[in-house]
């Protein structure tokens, strides 16, 4: 994992995983545990759908949602890659007992 500080990148968040890559928009954030950790479960999922298939994914998924009629917000949470990094981030053992394709299961 290498975590880069890209102030000029985000506007709207705090950072993205781009695999093998953690984005930070702050350089404390690279301190964060629980920031770090939800990015890492991200690099887990990427790796496991080789990536590019992982934003194809992630983008249909939001679009749907959207489409559904919910807000940008609520549509980004839904997704179901969110919902495994967000009920899993202050879990710091999670990526060693996670099972495979473990976001079809949150």
């Amino acid at each position: 994992m290498i975590c880069i500080t890209a102030p000029k990148l985000f506007k709207r968040f705090s950072g993205c995983a781009f695999w093998p890559f953690i984005l930070v928009r702050e350089e404390r954030l690279k301190r964060d545990l629980v920031f770090i950790n939800h990015e890492r479960i991200h690099l887990r999922q990427q790796a496991e759908l080789l990536v590019v298939p992982f934003y194809i994914w992630y983008a249909t998924e939001y679009l749907y949602y959207l489409l559904k009629g919910y807000s940008k917000q609520k549509a980004y949470r839904s997704i179901c890659f969110e919902r495994e990094a967000y009920k899993f981030e202050a879990d710091f053992t999670y990526l060693e007992k996670r099972r495979f394709w473990g976001f079809l299961k949150s």
